[in-house]
């Protein structure tokens, strides 16, 4: 072996030893995934969400033809005095229960402005056959409502388990689809994320 190679042989070899340890570390700084158990829970949370978002786009259909406002204060504020009794008795912490709600609403009326935007700069004229509110949009939300809060109580249960909060803001963006570049849901998971650990 030349003396000239020497120098080539061990910088090439320092290398393949500095991108192991690179990818060691890399290994090693990924969180945990959560037990099985606590990450069906959280799919099936994430799923009901994005069923529940589904719903905006029919509900804004529906006030566009009808010309009824986007908000509706006192119909929340009755829905959200509801879900808190129903979370005191599933167990689940009442402020949590209605800041995540509240969110959700929040979620769905962003999607309901943006596409009432949309169509007002598209100049559309009515829809021919809207949805009716009360008889398919308001049953699937009575629904959802008892699961998602059943679902709260499972979110409690893991809060603390380590690799839960990475694992929700991974499978969010999997199984939440979303058309509003993500600001929708984002605004509904931020009360999960934030219930979880950060760890």
């Amino acid at each position: 072996m030349s003396l000239r190679k020497v120098p080539l042989l061990y910088s090439a070899r320092s290398l393949v030893i500095a991108l192991a340890l690179l990818l060691l570390a890399g290994c090693q700084m990924q969180p945990p995934e959560p037990p099985d158990e606590d990450k069906a829970a959280i799919d099936r949370m994430l799923v009901m969400i994005d069923e529940r978002l589904d719903v905006a786009p029919l509900v804004a259909q529906a006030k566009w033809n009808s010309g009824a406002p986007i908000e509706a204060p006192e119909r929340e504020a009755q829905i959200l005095d509801q879900v808190a009794e129903d979370a005191e008795a599933a167990g689940v912490d009442e402020d949590f229960a209605r800041r995540f709600f509240e969110k959700q609403f929040e979620a769905s009326k962003q999607i309901q402005r943006r596409l009432h935007h949309q169509w007002l700069q598209e100049g559309r004229s009515t829809f021919a056959d809207p949805p009716d509110l009360a008889e398919e949009v308001r049953p699937v939300l009575d629904r959802l409502t008892p699961q998602l809060i059943e679902s709260l109580a499972d979110i409690e249960r893991i809060a603390e388990v380590e690799g839960a909060r990475h694992y929700l803001e991974r499978r969010a963006t999997e199984l939440i689809q979303d058309d509003f570049d993500g600001e929708p849901r984002d605004v509904s998971i931020q009360p999960l994320v934030e219930r979880l650990a950060q760890k």
